[in-house]
C-alpha cells in the first residue's frame, strides 16, 4: 500500500467513523451489515481501522462506505413537503377511495346548500 493510498484510507476511516457517529450507527451494527454484503474483515479489525491502528484493502473500505451509506438510506429522515405535494397525494388518496368503494368520497363542493335541498324540482 502506497503513502498515498494509506493517506485516503486514513481520511476515508476518519469520515466514516464521524458519519456513522453522527447518524447513530454504532460499529457493531455498520460490521453486521458490511459483512452481510461481502466485507471480510473481523469486527476488530474494523474497530482498529476506524481509529487508526490498521490500514484495510481499498476494496474492504469502499464496502465499508456502502454498508454505511445503505444504513444512512435506510435512516434519512423524510424531506419537509411543498403544497403540490400534499395535494397529490390527498388528491390521489381520494381516487383510490373512490375506486375501492366504488363511490366517491365527499367534497363540500358536492354538498348541496340548505336552500337548494328546500326547493322542490320545477317540471317543465
Amino acid at each position: 500500500m502506497g503513502a498515498e493510498d494509506e493517506a485516503v484510507g486514513y481520511e476515508q476511516a476518519r469520515r466514516l467513523l464521524d458519519t456513522a457517529n453522527a447518524a447513530g450507527i454504532d460499529r457493531r451494527e455498520l460490521w453486521l451489515h458490511y459483512f452481510s454484503i461481502g466485507g471480510d474483515v473481523s469486527e476488530f479489525e474494523l474497530d482498529a481501522y476506524l481509529h487508526h491502528s490498521m490500514q484495510l484493502p481499498r476494496l474492504q473500505r469502499d464496502l465499508l462506505a456502502h454498508a454505511a451509506n445503505e444504513l444512512l438510506a435506510e435512516r434519512k429522515p423524510s424531506e419537509a413537503p411543498y403544497a403540490s405535494d400534499l395535494q397529490e397525494t390527498a388528491d390521489s388518496a381520494a381516487a383510490e377511495d373512490e375506486d375501492a368503494t366504488g363511490r366517491s368520497s365527499i367534497r363540500d363542493s358536492d354538498v348541496m346548500d340548505h336552500e337548494e335541498a328546500e326547493r322542490p324540482d320545477e317540471e317543465d
